[in-house]
Order: C-alpha cells, then structure tokens, then sequence
C-alpha cells in the first residue's frame, strides 16, 4: 500500500537548521509531484514548497523561500527538505504529499493524493 515516511524532526535552536526526509512506497514516485506542508496548534495548514517530477522545478511559501530547500531523489524514492535558518514561527508538524499531476505543481493541499504521518520541528527561542 502507499507510504509515505517523514522523518528527520526534532527540537533546534533559533538559526540553526534540519533536514526532513519523506521516504515513498507503494507508487509510482517519479510520476509525482511531491509537496511539503506544515501545521500548528489551532492553524490551518500551509503550504511550504512544492517540487516538479523531475526536480528540476521546486517552488515556495514566500515565509520559508532563500532559508529551505526542496529536493528529490527519484532513484531513492525519497524527497528532502533542507531548513536553515530556523525561526520559532517555524515551529509545526510538518507532512510530506504526493499528488498525480502532469501540468502543474499544485500548492494547494486538496489537490494532493497520499499523505504522511507528519513529523515534529519545534525551534526554541
């Protein structure tokens, strides 16, 4: 069945950074656009960057653009992100997605298909 593993969480200094890791199984990893999402308490959650097929298109939550970075291995089915530079605002669950799209790289979480379990990024002050 689909699985998607996030992984790499945990509890950081203000400016320091982590590395999240989405490991996928049970589809087909590169004919998806795969996309990182966040969320805290009480919020709704938001989109923080999005990267095409190939990976050679990411895009960004203009919150997280010049301090994260997406990346993808399609060898490894496996997709990163990079965070530098952490903030408290940063603070949240984050969850990894995968949508089926052949046009676009979709921004909105509706549009996505599977979903992880989420991991945990708590940046401390």
């Amino acid at each position: 069945q689909v699985q998607l593993v996030e992984s790499g969480g945990g509890l950081v200094q203000a400016g320091g950074s982590l590395r999240l890791s989405c490991a996928a199984s049970g589809f087909t990893f590169k004919a998806y656009v795969m996309g990182w999402f966040r969320q805290c308490p009480g919020k709704e959650r938001e989109f923080v960057a999005t990267i095409s097929r190939s990976g050679s298109i990411p895009s960004y939550a203009d919150s997280v653009k010049g301090r994260f970075t997406i990346s993808r291995d399609n060898a490894k089915n496996t997709v990163y992100l990079q965070m530098n530079s952490l903030q408290p605002e940063d603070t949240a669950v984050y969850y990894c997605a995968a949508v089926s799209t052949l046009y676009d790289i979709p921004r909105a979480g509706m549009r996505y298909d599977y979903w992880g379990q989420g991991t945990q990024v708590t940046v401390s002050s």
